[in-house]
């Protein structure tokens, strides 16, 4: 599986101006990597304010019905670029409480279970450090690799804020907002080569995918991800950034 973030997208659209804005283009083609009917698949990235970014996901079958569930798998780490540090000061909060429980092949069971009294609840804001040994290992390592099911919560022009970390050291926050039910909170456990040829150790980074729930296609009580030709998927994805001095 390779995955859409290593194909070549084409740029459909690019705008200027207050909300300067860049539109990406690709289409899958029947059969790629298994999944069925032709899909058109759309990602606009627009600096939508003050240290604010938009990411606007859409997707539309054109010939079969198929399963869509588009996510953003960015890496941050709030200390900033080549600091050093790791994340397991960072303070997290995520505005959900309840979590999708897995096999051990990491894929959702179909049960639905409260994060209370588990180290998954960060219905207050808490360290990752504080959290992570007390987690179950995965395949080896404790780290956390959870579907979060979002709750209700303020509203920004139709999306909940469901996330938000702190850096102490820098003082950087990021807030996430979004349209979309699910929400992974993935703490890496690998090695990367960032910027600059910089090495990114164990627990050096986070991900807050947001994204339908794993395993919906063969969960009838989870929000489905079918899409049908004529139909538009749709999911929206804000980080916004600021200093809490």
């Amino acid at each position: 599986m390779r995955g859409f973030n290593n194909v070549l997208w084409k740029v459909k659209e690019m705008k200027g101006g207050s909300k300067p804005s860049i539109k990406f283009v690709y289409r899958s083609f029947d059969g790629e990597e298994g999944y069925p009917g032709d899909l058109d698949v759309f990602a606009t990235y627009t600096i939508s304010g003050d240290m604010e970014l938009t990411l606007e996901m859409e997707a539309i079958p054109r010939n079969k019905v198929t399963p869509v569930s588009l996510i953003n798998h960015a890496y941050w780490n709030l200390a900033g670029q080549d600091s050093g540090r790791d994340i397991l000061n960072h303070s997290v909060k995520i505005w959900a409480s309840h979590y999708l429980p897995t096999d051990d092949t990491l894929v959702p069971t179909g049960q639905i279970l409260p994060v209370e009294g588990t180290p998954l609840d960060f219905t207050k804001e808490t360290t990752i450090g504080s959290r992570i040994n007390k987690v179950p290992s995965i395949k080896g390592s404790h780290r956390f690799d959870h579907n979060y099911v979002l709750d209700g919560s303020e509203s920004m022009m139709g999306l909940k804020i469901v996330a938000r970390a702190k850096d102490p050291w820098s003082s950087r926050v990021l807030e996430v907002w979004t349209s979309a039910p699910g929400m992974q909170f993935y703490t890496s456990t690998k090695v990367y080569v960032g910027k600059g040829g910089v090495i990114y150790k164990s627990l050096s980074s986070f991900s807050f995918e947001t994204q339908g729930f794993p395993n919906s296609v063969n969960q009838p009580n989870f929000p489905s991800v079918i899409v049908r030709p004529g139909q538009i998927y749709k999911h929206t994805m804000v980080l916004k950034f600021s200093v809490d001095k």
